[in-house]
């Protein structure tokens, strides 16, 4: 029999099936709800509460995912067993990762494991056992190309892409199509993702970090870089900085590309993580000469399947082929057939769809618990950057963090070696741990906030 229990929701402040979830929780501290006890089935308690079926049954599903409560088929929905309760808790790993955003799985894996086992029956012993070409890769090139349909990069077609081994690989490419001399140098913002350095060091790249406002990179220092050192090629990302979520304004988009065009100054776009709408151009766009368009599909969809790819200039595509030729001749056959499978499933969009979702429900609990601190952050964006209130300083704070179970990204990481770091942290949505642990360690993250330790040295 159902249990007669019947929920009251107080959804100040929060959403209705938060709401829900937490009285069924104290309903079961409280023994109002007992172990084994059956709860009314979704669409019987949604009419009683006046809210939708997918209300009720989202409570249900946290609450099942915390192991209080337990699903069976055709059964229904039932307090779980004290013990099992108990150990569900200890589920949780001892320290949560929150260094790099990690996509949810919201269909994609079963996706990826359909098109394994398609794509091992339908490729033939010649397809397993050649070296790949660019004819092979073209109709995944096409998928892409049809994936970017209503981005703002401008006129291109699927010849002018090429693939790669993910974004980093792409980065590479790029260098080393454009850098040229003894003396190559690459200039980045001063407060960044790192792989841009990173990458520049491997391809033997003096680096100089140009300083941003709040429209974006600052054009005097960008023509000083260029005019003073040599600067041949400028990494950015105009919608999404890394770390600081900063997007460069339209206006100033177009002064930096007017530069570009003056000085003859490559400029790639790293578009990595943008899952919503795009606010502008790209500078592929601005500038079909000088303008590199850099993206992958690890944070849509899956970092495992390491394919990213780059939108080149006209002009350069044969140039930037020619490099990923020599570099590892292409994607291997496999790999490009199993991406064009999960992009050509119907399913994809959904389950995009889906991903962006789960995304902005994660980023708005964080922001529910550490919005009352200097934090900047968008629905759309997988990750926060949190300025420390005085008292914290970038290092104390993660080595702090990471002794209390939680892990994050300093300030430290995303600027040059020899440049100084403000005081924060860059705080990423793991969406691979319950909700529930995402939400007990930003909590405990704002604790570690609401109370700085002020250090003293001497």
């Amino acid at each position: 029999m159902d249990t007669k229990w019947q929920p009251t929701l107080n959804t100040v402040g929060r959403s209705k099936y938060k709401a829900l979830a937490d009285n069924i929780r104290e309903g079961v501290a409280a023994g109002t709800l007992l172990s084994g006890d059956r709860l009314p089935p979704v669409r019987d308690l949604a009419y009683r509460l006046s809210v939708t079926p997918g209300t009720v049954a989202r409570a249900y599903t946290v609450l099942t995912e915390e192991g209080v409560l337990q699903a069976g088929v055709g059964r229904g929905t039932f307090v779980a067993e004290a013990a099992t309760q108990a150990d569900s808790a200890h589920d949780w790993p001892t320290t949560l990762t929150l260094r790099s955003p990690q996509v949810p799985d919201m269909g994609q894996s079963q996706l990826l494991r359909e098109a394994m086992q398609t794509c091992a029956d339908s490729m033939t012993a010649q397809d397993l056992l050649m070296y790949p070409s660019r004819m092979d890769d073209l109709p995944l090139r096409r998928a892409l190309r049809h994936w970017m349909a209503d981005l703002p990069i401008g006129n291109f077609t699927a010849e002018d892409i090429v693939l790669s081994h993910g974004a980093q690989s792409a980065l590479m490419l790029v260098m080393q199509t454009v850098l040229r001399g003894p003396d190559p140098v690459v200039a980045v913002e001063s407060l960044t993702y790192p792989g841009f350095r990173r990458a520049a060091e491997l391809c033997r790249a003096r680096v100089i970090g140009i300083g941003c406002d709040t429209e974006g990179p600052i054009v005097a220092e960008l023509e000083a870089a260029v005019r003073d050192h040599g600067a041949q090629l400028f990494c950015t990302s105009s919608e999404v900085n890394n770390p600081t979520l900063r997007t460069t304004s339209p206006a100033r988009r177009r002064e930096i590309a007017a530069l570009a065009q003056r000085l003859g100054l490559h400029v790639v776009d790293d578009d990595c993580y943008t899952i919503g709408p795009h606010r502008d151009e790209s500078y592929h766009s601005l500038l079909p000469n000088l303008g590199w368009y850099v993206s992958s599909l690890s944070k849509s969809l899956t970092p495992a399947l390491r394919v990213g790819y780059v939108v080149a200039p006209l002009d350069r595509v044969p140039d930037l082929a020619r490099t990923a030729a020599f570099s590892y001749f292409g994607l291997s056959r496999p790999l490009a057939e199993l991406t064009l499978a999960v992009m050509n499933d119907p399913r994809i969009l959904s389950v995009a769809a889906k991903i962006r979702a789960r995304i902005n429900e994660m980023v708005r609990v964080a922001v529910n618990h550490l919005g009352g601190h200097n934090v900047t952050w968008h629905q759309d964006v997988p990750f926060l950057w949190v300025s420390l209130p005085q008292g914290w300083r970038a290092s104390s704070f993660t080595r702090t963090a990471e002794a209390q179970g939680v892990i994050v990204k300093s300030s430290e990481e995303f600027v040059l070696r020899d440049a100084r770091a403000p005081h924060a942290v860059r705080v990423a949505v793991n969406g691979l741990v319950d909700p529930a642990r995402f939400e007990a360690g930003i909590i405990q993250l704002r604790k570690l906030l609401d109370n700085p330790r002020e250090e003293i040295t001497v």
